[in-house]
């Protein structure tokens, strides 16, 4: 494949995207969004309670936001305790009688935390009911191009590791080494693997003080779906709606236009030379079969 060749299949995906951001968020992400807000973010004293009594625990809520969302908790399951503070009105005495006191501080003041009781919330594995809402996949089979990015990955000289726990990543660009979820689907883990790669690339030298997390995201999103697509996965929907986790849209990914037709281009070529070589060693193979069984032919 020469480099325009390559070009035009970045442009393409580009464009396809820009169309996908255009029609603004699908079904099925304000869903999942809309599920997601049911679960708290705990403070690290509540997630280390959590983990102590329940390593495994990945989502969890309480008995009525579980009810919300479908699911109920199965009988005989305990709860994990955690701390919730108590909150309370401050009386007209106990409140500040400054008259200089700005409007807003004394109505910052009307509350306060007098301590803490025990509430009750459950994993997700402890209850059933309705499935929730999943972000939107990945689908295809990527075959040896998975391999081949790897080795691409590889030979720039940024090293791939394979981990069993992520904090709930499925990928890090931690600048020189990638770790990817292990349990990941071959589709997803190639995917995966191209957005890491394209944040190494793009977002581990100078231009990451000038960038915001929602430049860098969808940059590297971006990326790994046009050399997703190249090779014949189907996640459009995937990288429309992870952008718009992050607040992209269609001017944000114009405005990176360059780095990521760019950067999508020079993967794209250099997985095509990868297959390029792989048939010509097939063919050489296959001609020294076929000599080798020409001799012994009676």
């Amino acid at each position: 494949m020469k480099r325009d060749e390559a070009m035009k299949l970045a442009t393409d995906g580009f464009q396809a995207l820009s169309d996908s951001l255009a029609q603004g968020k699908s079904e099925s992400l304000v869903t999942y969004l809309s599920a997601m807000a049911q679960f708290h973010n705990y403070s690290f004293r509540n997630s280390l309670l959590i983990f102590k009594q329940r390593e495994t625990a990945t989502r969890v809520a309480g008995f009525r936001q579980w009810q919300k969302l479908g699911r109920t908790v199965k009988k005989g399951e305990k709860g994990i305790g955690i701390l919730a503070p108590l909150v309370y009105k401050q009386s007209k005495d106990d409140q500040p009688k400054k008259a200089a006191k700005a409007a807003t501080d004394v109505k910052s003041s009307e509350k306060e935390i007098r301590g803490f009781r025990i509430v009750h919330v459950f994993d997700v594995a402890q209850t059933e009911g309705e499935s929730l809402p999943e972000f939107t996949g990945i689908e295809g089979e990527p075959g040896q191009w998975l391999l081949w990015l790897k080795n691409i990955v590889s030979r720039a000289g940024i090293e791939v590791q394979y981990e069993d726990d992520l904090d709930g990543a499925e990928g890090l660009s931690r600048g020189g080494r990638i770790s990817i979820l292990s349990s990941l689907p071959p589709a997803e883990s190639f995917y995966v693997l191209a957005h890491e790669y394209a944040h190494e690339r793009l977002h581990k030298g100078t231009r990451r003080k000038e960038t915001t997390q929602k430049v860098r995201e969808t940059e590297a999103d971006a990326v790994a779906f046009v050399v997703s697509k190249a090779i014949g996965l189907d996640c459009q929907n995937h990288a429309s709606d992870y952008i718009q986790l992050y607040h992209g849209d269609v001017d944000t990914l114009q405005e990176s236009m360059h780095f990521i037709q760019k950067t999508a281009a020079d993967m794209i070529a250099a997985l095509q030379e990868k297959a390029k070589q792989s048939e010509a060693m097939e063919d050489a193979m296959g001609e020294v079969f076929d000599r080798h069984e020409a001799q012994y032919k009676v």
